[in-house]
């Protein structure tokens, strides 16, 4: 309801103006060019303060309607994602004052200075201190704000602390694909050509040890409040990116060039789901980058745990390489014929002994 009276409203200004427009027309044909022009002239200056001040109310009306909406009323859920709100903010200050007091001055001085039989206009062609004012200043503002970007992208895309877990993601159409290493602490190396959605979505090269104990995971991520995680990113086919909008973290995955970023979680799901009454919450991966038909289906889901609990869950899952060949699985149950073998052997090895003691 509110909507379509929104729209209504609008539509009535429009026809307002529309019709002040054609009546003006009519008024310079039956009072003459010159007089017309003036009228018209005087009509648009107080439309310009008529703008203003509209101008201004549906930009505060739009903040309240659709503040509430954004992800700036959430805390960012990672250490690190606080410096990209702090930095957003002082953005948004900067630019949104800049905004303001030029737009008053702009429709101000249209108002203002509209063309008068009592006044000369005054020729102002050059001044050498005012633009040196207004191109230092936003030159300087600028360059700040470029430099607290700059020290952030650093930080992000630079080492972590050595404790960091590191996790690889790989995008394709239309989904993500997550690699653990396992108790070695090291991946073990791949091959795109040796990639088959059926036995081996990544490429790994079996004949290295190394990723014997990866464990490879789709759709949901696991990781760790508290701990930094290092995303090794890549992917399969086109460029995706690896949007992390709760944690404020994003970055393009691209074929054949590994990006990476790191950030500490501060929440874990459970206690989102609070914060934000949600019970449904999730934390979403989403592709960021236009990548093919099914881009809006790019979606995966990332499970932060406590410590524990993501040990827990870690323990449940078998490398990629035993579950491709199950009979190289240490764990997995003997044949059964080597267990009659070996009961078949007892009896005879006890016939040996009692012989020899004879």
């Amino acid at each position: 309801m509110t909507m379509f009276l929104t729209a209504a409203v609008i539509v009535l200004i429009f026809v307002v103006i529309f019709q002040i427009a054609k009546a003006s027309e009519y008024v310079s044909v039956l009072k003459g060019e010159e007089v017309s022009r003036k009228q018209n002239n005087k009509i648009n200056g107080f439309l310009m303060i008529g703008f203003l001040v509209l101008g201004l109310i549906g930009v505060w009306y739009c903040n309240e309607l659709y503040y509430g909406k954004t992800l700036l009323v959430q805390d960012a859920a990672s250490v690190e994602g606080a410096r990209v709100d702090s930095m957003l903010w002082v953005t948004l200050a900067v630019t949104g004052i800049v905004f303001i007091i030029t737009q008053i001055i702009l429709f101000w001085f249209a108002y203002k200075y509209q063309e008068s039989d009592t006044r000369k206009v005054f020729f102002f062609p050059h001044n050498n201190k005012l633009e040196i004012i207004w191109t230092v200043i936003p030159a300087i503002a600028l360059t700040v704000l470029v430099v607290i970007g700059l020290r952030n992208w650093f930080l992000f895309t630079g080492e972590p602390p050595q404790n960091a877990m590191v996790v690889e993601v790989t995008g394709k159409q239309f989904g993500w694909i997550y690699r653990y290493p396992g108790k070695d602490g090291s991946f073990g190396k791949k091959y795109y050509k040796n990639i088959d959605n059926a036995s081996n979505s990544l490429g790994l090269i079996w004949e290295d040890e190394l990723a014997h104990d990866d464990v490879v995971m789709e759709q949901t991520m696991y990781l760790v409040k508290g701990k930094p995680v290092k995303l090794i990113i890549g992917s399969r086919d086109v460029i995706h990116d690896v949007g992390l909008s709760h944690f404020r973290m994003k970055m393009d995955a691209v074929p054949g060039i590994p990006t990476t970023m790191w950030f500490t979680p501060k929440y874990t799901t459970k206690e989102m789901k609070e914060m934000t009454g949600n019970p449904d919450f999730q934390y979403e991966i989403s592709c960021d980058q236009m990548c093919g038909n099914g881009h809006y289906s790019m979606k995966g889901v990332i499970e932060v745990v406590e410590q524990e609990e993501y040990d827990a869950w870690m323990v449940k899952q078998k490398p990629y390489y035993v579950q491709q060949f199950p009979d190289k699985d240490p764990a997995a149950p003997k044949p059964a014929t080597d267990s009659v073998k070996t009961a078949s052997a007892k009896p005879v090895e006890a016939a040996k002994k009692a012989v020899a003691k004879l």
